[in-house]
């Protein structure tokens, strides 16, 4: 999915082909995509009832790491069967379903996560199935990494986004990735506070930065969501344009990343 100046599209979860499109390389995307502030993993953590972890969209295990480090147990729920295979391979388990439609069977967590994952689950459905298999107090966070590339980089190479890929949300001028992911948090939050059973949502936000070389970027671009669904030539042609931009200012680069939460505990006093 778009991290820099491009959100999800206004209904992303209703985009069932590029939520499934993650999958076509899980060893890159494991590879290049960011991780996830220790800081954030210590939040989450922090006063839950047991260690039993639910990650939605567990992907290759980017998220879960973290977590099974910290001493919890994780069990995976993800839409795409290659990117869970990938993690069953790093020691996961891992069912093959949309969150909305997973069988709990009975079981229950003390936090449910969602790492980069949750435009991808409706969110009315999902906050409804996350009440339901959360114990009492414990906690579910959704979180996203929204980057930005220094401004003139992010003009640049969205203008070569418009040379090869006119009609992808990449090709749209630059703004603050920031404005454009507020309609994600605000419908998330909207659907967590609606449920009787959680208490207030909150807003966390981690600042942090990332140094990339022109071929770490590269590496990474394959993995941004559709990118796996262009024709071979034009991807080709991308990386080529988007090549010339960053050796152009020397061939490295650092992106400010902005790690956003939503989170709330679920209500003990509430069926």
């Amino acid at each position: 999915m778009p991290t820099l100046s491009s959100p999800p599209p206004a209904e992303p979860h209703q985009a069932r082909p590029i939520a499934e499109s993650f999958g076509a390389d899980p060893e890159r995307y494991d590879r290049t995509r960011p991780r996830y502030p220790q800081a954030l993993v210590d939040a989450i953590i922090a006063g839950l009832p047991g260690h039993d972890v639910l990650d939605v969209g567990i992907g290759t295990g980017i998220s879960a790491r973290p977590f099974r480090a910290a001493g919890c147990h994780v069990l995976g729920v993800e839409v795409d069967a290659r990117m869970a295979q990938f993690a069953r391979q790093d020691g996961f388990d891992v069912e093959v379903a949309p969150f909305e439609e997973w069988e709990a069977a009975g079981r229950t967590f003390d936090a449910i996560i969602a790492g980069m994952t949750w435009h991808w689950v409706n969110p009315v459905a999902g906050a409804a199935k996350a009440a339901g298999v959360l114990r009492p107090d414990g906690r579910l966070t959704v979180f996203w990494n929204i980057g930005q590339p220094p401004p003139d980089l992010a003009r640049a190479f969205s203008d070569v986004y418009r040379n090869v890929v006119p009609d992808t949300p990449f090709a749209s001028a630059p703004r603050d990735p920031l404005v454009g992911y507020e309609p994600i948090l605000t419908k998330t939050t909207n659907a967590i506070q609606a449920l009787d059973a959680f208490a207030t949502p909150e807003r966390w936000r981690f600042d942090w930065r990332l140094d990339y070389t022109t071929e770490q970027w590269l590496d990474q671009i394959p993995t941004f969501g559709g990118h796996s669904q262009f024709p071979p030539a034009k991807l080709e042609q991308l990386l080529t344009g988007i090549a010339t931009k960053l050796d152009a200012v020397g061939g490295a680069f650092t992106i400010n990343y902005a790690t956003l939460a939503i989170t709330a505990c679920r209500r003990r006093d509430r069926p």
